[in-house]
C-alpha cells in the first residue's frame, strides 16, 4: 500500500460526524478536520475524536484555501451541494460530496466541468452503490449468477414530516433527489440512463405543494438505459403516503431474481427457478475493506442510530467505509472514483429529468450524457 498521506476535511456535521473515525483509522490518512456552524458540536467532536484545533472550522469559505487540506468532503444541506463542491474543486482540492451532486442540470454540467479543469478527484458518495444488499447483488449480476437481466426496480420511500429534517426538505418534489432509488439500478446494468418518462400520483397538502410549486406525492418514473433493452421503473416519496422507511431494488434476471424485504429484518428473497423462493439475510461486506476500516461495516450501534437510514444496518447499510476507502484510493492511486463527476451528473440529472417530466404530464426527457 502506498504511504501517501493527506488531510481531509468533512463539511457538515450531521451524519458526517460518523466518517470522523473511519478516516482516521485509514492508514492514508494524516489528519482529519471539521467545519461546522455549531460551536457547541465543534467543541464536542474536538474533544471526542482528538482533533487538531488548527483544523477545526466554522466557516467553509476558510477551508478550500487552506494549503493543509488535500481534500473536502461535503455532508451538507442538499442546496450547498453545488457550491461547496464547485469552490472545492476550483481550489484544487479533492471533492467528495453526498448524494444529489446538485438541484439543476446546469449546476451538474458545471462540476463536471470544474472537476475535468482541475484534474482532481472527485466522487459522488451514493450510500446506495455500497450498501451490504446492492454489493450482494452487484456480485449476482458480474459473476453471471443472475443470467441475463430482465428488468429492474427501485423505490425510495420515506417520511419526511419527522423530526429533525431541515425545513428545506418540506415539499422536496419526490424525484428531484432521486439518486438512492435510480442509481443502483444503473450500476448493475453498468449502464447510464438516456430517457425518462416520469408521472406523478396524488396530491401534497397545500402548504408542502406551494414551498417548490410540485404537487405530487409520489412519482413514478421509467428509464431507457444506454446500450441496453432493459428498462428501469424508480418510485419515490417523501411526504403525505403512509409506509415504513424502505429504500430498495429489486433484480429480475432468467436464472435468478432478487426482491428487497419487504419489511425491515424481514429478510430478502432469492427466486432460482420455478416457484421457489427462499428468505436470505445478506452478508456483511467486511471482507472487502482493508483490514484497518473494516469493522465499520458491522450490524452494530452506531453514533447516530436515530436517524432513519440508519435503521439498514452500522451507517446506511454498511456503506460509509466502502465510500470512504475508494475515495481515498482513487487519489490515492491517481484516477478517478468509481462515482466520478461525469457518472454522478448522469445518475442525478436521471432524477431531475423524471422530476420535469412529472411536471409536463408525462413526456419522454432526454437525460444528458456527460461521457466526453
Amino acid at each position: 500500500m502506498s504511504q501517501k498521506q493527506i488531510t481531509v476535511v468533512i463539511v457538515g456535521m450531521g451524519f458526517g460526524k460518523e466518517f470522523i473515525p473511519i478516516y482516521q483509522s485509514h492508514p492514508n490518512i494524516k489528519a482529519v478536520g471539521i467545519c461546522t456552524r455549531s460551536k457547541e458540536t465543534r467543541d464536542e467532536l474536538t474533544a471526542k475524536f482528538n482533533l487538531d484545533p488548527n483544523l477545526v472550522f466554522e466557516h467553509f469559505e476558510d477551508v478550500p484555501g487552506r494549503d493543509d487540506v488535500d481534500a473536502i468532503h461535503v455532508v451538507t444541506p442538499v442546496p450547498e451541494h453545488a457550491r461547496m463542491t464547485l469552490a472545492s474543486l476550483n481550489a484544487g482540492k479533492h471533492t467528495a460530496c453526498t448524494i444529489p451532486m446538485a438541484m439543476t442540470k446546469e449546476d451538474c454540467e458545471a462540476i463536471v466541468a470544474a472537476k475535468r479543469k482541475s484534474g482532481k478527484v472527485y466522487m459522488m458518495m451514493e450510500t446506495a452503490l455500497y450498501t451490504r444488499e446492492f454489493l450482494y447483488g452487484l456480485k449476482l449480476a458480474e459473476n453471471g449468477d443472475l443470467g441475463r437481466i430482465q428488468f429492474v426496480r427501485g423505490s425510495h420511500i420515506q417520511d419526511m414530516s419527522m423530526e429533525g429534517w431541515g425545513e428545506y426538505w418540506k415539499g422536496y418534489p419526490p424525484m428531484l433527489n432521486g439518486t438512492h432509488a435510480i442509481s443502483p439500478l444503473l450500476k448493475i446494468n453498468n449502464t447510464i440512463a438516456e430517457t425518462v418518462v416520469c408521472h406523478g400520483s396524488g396530491r401534497l397538502s397545500e402548504d408542502l405543494a406551494s414551498r417548490y410549486g410540485s404537487p405530487f406525492a409520489v412519482e413514478t418514473a421509467t428509464f431507457t438505459l444506454k446500450n441496453s433493452d432493459v428498462v428501469a421503473e424508480a418510485t419515490r416519496s417523501l411526504f403525505d403516503v403512509v409506509r415504513q422507511y424502505r429504500e430498495s431494488y429489486d433484480v429480475y434476471g432468467t436464472k435468478m431474481s432478487f426482491e428487497w424485504e419487504q419489511l425491515q429484518d424481514e429478510s430478502h428473497i432469492i427466486f432460482d427457478g420455478g416457484e421457489n423462493a427462499k428468505r436470505i439475510d445478506v452478508p456483511d461486506t467486511d471482507e472487502l475493506l482493508i483490514e484497518p476500516i473494516k469493522h465499520f461495516t458491522k450490524r452494530e450501534k452506531i453514533d447516530d442510530p436515530n436517524h432513519v437510514s440508519f435503521l439498514q444496518g452500522a451507517g446506511h447499510g454498511g456503506s460509509h467505509p466502502h465510500l470512504v476507502q475508494e475515495f481515498v484510493a482513487a487519489i490515492i492511486e491517481g484516477r478517478d472514483s468509481a462515482v466520478d463527476a461525469a457518472l454522478a451528473a448522469n445518475y442525478t440529472c436521471a432524477g431531475i429529468c423524471a422530476h420535469e417530466s412529472a411536471m409536463e404530464g408525462g413526456i419522454r426527457v432526454d437525460v444528458p450524457s456527460f461521457e466526453e
